[in-house]
């Protein structure tokens, strides 16, 4: 059932539940859209009031009903439309009873009038959708939402018919746009693929099946941006029904795309003209970033910015908050929030983005994910300080077996960095990236990440009044 009609924005009277607030924005942005529309909305959570005050907070004076720390199924039978958080699984007994279900991403592209570039991947999609809405910018206005923690709702109103929207989405936010065909980007960007989430995917094939719908809908007038150094990718530009474009570390001749002359990107159209897009000095570290940011100027090229335009913006890309972060810098030792690393694969690219030592705090929450195959760069690693978790027993029994030492696991957040510090020397890095979830001593990867960031700055001012 389609409740929603794009040619009649008048919701007044709809009845909408919103099943999951949050903390991360989706769930208060769609409570508000349609509040402030007229619609009689129910907010319900199984959190209750004080783990969702923030929330709570940016909502207040709104007529919405809350319903907290518990669902009621009359709140789905009985409403018009149900908005899910896409951590809902899509076969609860409560969506069940729902006459019709939406998300903030499907309502905002069923009402989007500007084109839009999609980023979606298992490493690097933040960064690589961050760069490109950057890159974007310089050109003109443009908006970044979706997975990066800002719904597009709440930019809705501002977006024109000549505004680019950069979304980051999902594997969980593709499957609930599937058979939708609301989904057709003018460029979807693919970053890199590696396990992730077979906690909620009964196999790696499932998970992968989700990321293909970000080209499903796509005509050959829309562009497939895809790893070509990637199996996965490669598979992507073989079926898209879009035009594939490749980016990787050099590229076949014919081929449209991005590849590196030494340090620097370029980009060959359709035609054979070659144009330099990425500067070989960047701002972020890496080189899984400098990939991720050749993406990311394909993309904007391909959405029509100039080269030229994109080369200067991606020079001064700052990066993006808890990805290789680096915060803070105290006795010559520096501190760097990696917490959105929460695959395996991303603590082995942040070991490799460092030339110095690096001082690693890492572990937590398992997602049944698989560390044997980066169990080696662990050992690039000067030291290793661990996070209490299920995911950091399994890491435990690798590095015992490599004979690969290790401090903790800690359940305290401050003591395990107390514990790094007192580890790191003048030139080191104190690293965080965990390569699991969060959950268990953290709200989410975000909050982790910030907790991260004020424990650190509480034990350099520690040690520096020590020190002097």
């Amino acid at each position: 059932m389609n409740t929603l009609d794009p040619e009649a924005r008048d919701l007044a009277g709809l009845r909408v539940t919103v099943m999951g607030l949050g903390l991360n924005g989706g769930g208060l942005a769609s409570a508000r859209f349609f509040a402030l529309r007229g619609a009689a909305v129910t907010v319900t959570d199984m959190k209750d009031e004080t783990a969702l005050a923030e929330s709570l907070a940016a909502l207040e004076g709104l007529p919405i009903r809350y319903v907290l720390g518990r669902h009621e199924m009359d709140d789905f039978s009985g409403a018009d439309l149900v908005i899910k958080n896409p951590a809902v699984r899509a076969d609860s007994p409560f969506l069940a009873s729902a006459k019709a279900v939406e998300t903030d991403i499907s309502t905002f592209l069923r009402y989007c009038p500007g084109p839009v570039a999609a980023v979606t991947g298992s490493k690097g999609k933040s960064t690589t959708a961050s760069a490109l809405a950057h890159a974007l910018s310089a050109a003109g206005t443009t908006f970044l939402g979706g997975n990066i923690t800002v719904s597009p709702l709440s930019f809705l109103d501002q977006v024109r018919a000549d505004t680019p929207v950069v979304l980051e989405i999902s594997s969980w936010q593709l499957g609930d746009l599937r058979g939708r065909r609301l989904l057709r980007p003018r460029v979807a960007v693919l970053t890199r693929i590696v396990p992730d989430h077979l906690d909620r995917y009964p196999s790696m094939e499932a998970y992968v099946a989700d990321k293909r719908l970000i080209y499903a809908d796509q005509d050959p007038s829309c562009y497939t941006v895809c790893d070509r150094d990637d199996p996965y990718g490669r598979s992507f530009g073989a079926e898209t029904p879009g035009t594939a474009a490749w980016y990787a570390d050099s590229l076949e001749a014919g081929l449209s795309g991005a590849w590196f002359e030494g340090s620097v990107g370029v980009y060959r159209d359709i035609s054979g003209r070659v144009e330099e897009i990425l500067p070989e000095r960047l701002k972020v570290p890496g080189p899984h970033a400098r990939r991720n940011l050749l993406a990311a100027a394909l993309g904007a090229r391909l959405m029509g910015a100039p080269a030229e335009t994109i080369f200067r913006a991606l020079g001064e890309f700052p990066g993006v908050e808890h990805r290789l972060e680096m915060f803070l810098e105290s006795g010559g030792v520096r501190f760097c929030n990696d917490s959105a690393a929460t695959v395996p694969q991303a603590v082995e690219a942040a070991l490799l983005a460092f030339d110095s030592p690096v001082v690693l705090i890492t572990g937590g929450t398992d997602k049944n994910l698989d560390f044997t195959p980066v169990r080696s760069a662990y050992r690039r690693a000067k030291a290793i300080v661990l996070l209490a978790g299920t995911g950091s027993d399994k890491l435990r029994v690798l590095l015992d077996e490599d004979g690969t030492a290790y401090e903790g696991p800690y359940d305290d957040l401050e003591i395990a960095l107390r514990a790094a510090a007192a580890r790191a020397e003048p030139g080191d890095t104190v690293l965080l990236s965990p390569g699991c979830t969060s959950f268990g001593m953290f709200r989410n990867e975000f909050d982790r990440g910030r907790k991260f960031k004020e424990c650190a700055a509480r034990t350099a001012g520690a040690r520096a009044y020590q020190k002097f």
